[in-house]
């Protein structure tokens, strides 16, 4: 009987410490209160039924535990049942139905995923309302082909082949300029005291030199010589610097070119005009000088008469021509026939020929002029064009020394009046234009004068003037006397 009291007493201080138990371990695990729900449940429930039960302990121990296991069994189901009742209070989070509420028809409406058949069917209409798109084809990258430049790379190559040349041109004109230059520097200076005097002032360190007019032309004056105002030296060469002008000149040839411009004094030189030139220059030139189309006949037999085969001969006084073509000039024609173009002389240049002006009322201003055109060698050799120079000085003095005879003058003077005449008549009307401007603008001069002066009685005598003009312009009517019958 001791024993069995021993045992209730051990059981039930088992029973009381077990509680205290379980509360530190709630403490410490959240979810303690659902893994110990069943036996706290148990405890509270059969705590006075074990103390009255104490003394039958023995022989109902086995009873107890099947009992205890089936009631937290049942304990255990009725609280899974509860749970599930407070399903609904209780917010649960579930990773794989994080995303449910975009289901929700009412909260996003026009969601593919809550369409209604209309909307796919509007759906639908747009997709096949849609514009097709092509994609442009973008060419590869330049690096891996580079036939596909080959324009670039064409006007590349002209463009460098043009700046080269231009280049080399430019040079080669400028060596030819010097290279004549110092060939004939010499003979330049024994005839001149100033040569090529660009109007600047003269220091020590100054050069001799052309002035580059422009890549191809360039330009010496020289001054200080008896029988003339000075001579200009002008090389007219190839526009070696320009492509284009090159491959122009393949079809057709030109040659460089010296002109030697003369200007002769008032008193060394008589009034005749006279030309000799190759056939094809001397009809260019007829055409287009002034003084050659006026004053000149053109001759193409100057073979017969004067053994010059190749040239052609624009005269106004025969004894002129007779005079100039002597025997050395007509030697250097034959020997230099290749090289020497044209020799102008005439009192009247007033170069080419200008369109007709109505209201030009004057004749243009002419010079006294010695003109010689010169071809460059194809070689350029300067050795060679040296006589050439030596020719424009002989011919100076020879028109200086030149007289013509009375015949000679008479037939002159007539020319250049029947010029004048021409040119009188062909502006008359302007002339008589210009003549009856200056008198209306005088009589409004005189009027405006007239009428600034307060005096009545001149004013009275000016207008009274006036109507007497206009009664002598107006036309007179003739008066016809009929007899009575």
């Amino acid at each position: 009987m001791k024993l069995h009291v021993a045992f209730l007493i051990a059981a039930s201080l088992c029973l009381l410490h077990k509680p205290f138990a379980v509360a530190d371990n709630f403490e410490e695990n959240d979810f303690a209160e659902f893994e110990d729900f069943d036996e706290d449940e148990f405890i509270v429930g059969n705590a006075a039924g074990d103390q009255q039960s104490a003394g039958s302990v023995d022989s109902n121990a086995n009873v107890g535990k099947s009992n205890l296991n089936a009631n937290a069994a049942q304990d255990d189901a009725n609280d899974f049942a509860e749970i599930d009742d407070s399903e609904d209070d209780a917010v649960v989070e579930d990773e794989e139905n994080e995303f449910e509420h975009f289901q929700d028809e009412e909260e996003f409406e026009g969601f593919p995923g809550t369409m209604n058949d209309q909307d796919e069917v509007k759906l639908a209409d747009t997709k096949k309302s849609e514009p097709k798109l092509t994609m442009a084809k973008v060419p590869m990258h330049f690096r891996t082909h580079w036939d596909s430049y080959w324009l670039e790379m064409l006007m590349l190559a002209g463009l460098l082949a043009y700046f080269a040349n231009y280049l080399f041109g430019n040079k080669k004109n400028s060596s030819i300029a010097n290279l004549w230059l110092t060939t004939h520097k010499t003979l330049l200076e024994d005839n001149f005291v100033l040569v090529g005097d660009d109007g600047k002032k003269e220091t020590e360190t100054s050069t001799l030199s052309f002035i580059k007019e422009s890549e191809s032309i360039y330009t010496l004056w020289c001054s200080g010589r008896t029988c003339c105002e000075g001579m200009l030296v002008e090389l007219k060469m190839i526009k070696r610097q320009d492509l284009v002008s090159l491959i122009a000149g393949i079809m057709k040839p030109v040659q460089d070119q010296l002109h030697i411009k003369v200007e002769m004094s008032p008193d060394s030189m008589d009034n005749f005009v006279f030309c000799i030139a190759s056939k094809k220059q001397a009809t260019k030139m007829f055409k287009e000088m002034n003084d050659l189309s006026k004053f000149c006949t053109l001759v193409n037999k100057t073979e017969e008469k004067y053994n010059i085969p190749g040239y052609s001969l624009l005269s106004e006084i025969a004894e002129a021509s007779s005079s100039l073509l002597d025997s050395r000039l007509i030697a250097a024609l034959n020997k230099y026939s290749h090289l020497i173009e044209y020799i102008h002389v005439s009192d009247q240049f007033s170069g080419p020929v200008q369109q007709e002006d109505p209201n030009t009322l004057k004749q243009p201003e002419v010079k006294r002029i010695l003109h010689c055109g010169f071809n460059m060698p194809a070689k350029i050799d300067m050795e060679e064009m040296k006589p050439l120079l030596v020719l424009v000085f002989y011919l100076m003095e020879r028109i200086k020394r030149f007289r013509l005879s009375k015949e000679g003058k008479s037939k002159s003077d007539k020319n250049r009046a029947r010029v004048e005449e021409e040119f009188m008549k062909n502006t008359h009307a302007a002339r008589a234009e210009a003549a009856a401007q200056r008198r209306e603008e005088k009589r409004k001069a005189e009027k405006e004068k007239v009428l600034a002066n307060d005096d009545p009685e001149k004013q009275r005598r000016w207008e009274e003037k006036e109507r007497k003009r206009l009664e002598k312009k107006r036309p007179k009517m003739k008066q016809l006397s009929i007899k009575a019958l």
